[in-house]
């Protein structure tokens, strides 16, 4: 007698598939990030008084409590004077009369300040600021 082979049915599991894609999905999830990681974040001191109105086109040099410089949001290869210098006058080309905004965080040295104030008066911009958030008035 003959039998006739029994054709099993096929059926595909989807369930690898189905873990594969979550686990990308969990993958791109984690490194991407959500916030701008070009920040600088700075704690500014305070100061009581009028602020100023924000110009569009000026050279903003920030700090960070490392001592770390920031040129227009864009970060220097190293911390040396002549370097932010250099960056001071690319920024400047023949327009030495933008207004220049220092922002430091609270705790950083001062003489880091006072670099950035140095290479400002070097590179040619005589209109320093120094920028502060307004104070409490429980303090």
């Amino acid at each position: 007698m003959f039998y006739r082979k029994r054709k099993d049915e096929l059926t595909l599991n989807l369930t690898p598939l189905i873990d594969v894609v979550f686990l990308l999905l969990i993958f791109f999830m984690v490194s991407t990030s959500f916030t701008r990681e070009t920040q600088i974040a700075l704690s500014l001191p305070t100061a009581d008084g009028e602020s100023s109105e924000k110009s569009t086109d000026l050279v903003e040099i920030n700090i960070d409590i490392n001592g770390n410089y920031f040129v227009n949001g864009q970060g220097l290869v190293n911390n040396q004077k002549a370097t932010l210098i250099k960056a001071l006058r690319q920024i400047a080309g023949v327009d030495k009369n933008k207004p220049v905004i220092i922002s430091s965080d609270a705790k950083t040295s001062y003489q880091n300040v006072i670099t950035a104030m140095d290479a400002a008066g070097q590179a040619g911009y005589n209109n320093l600021s120094l920028a502060t958030r307004k104070g409490d008035d429980d303090s």
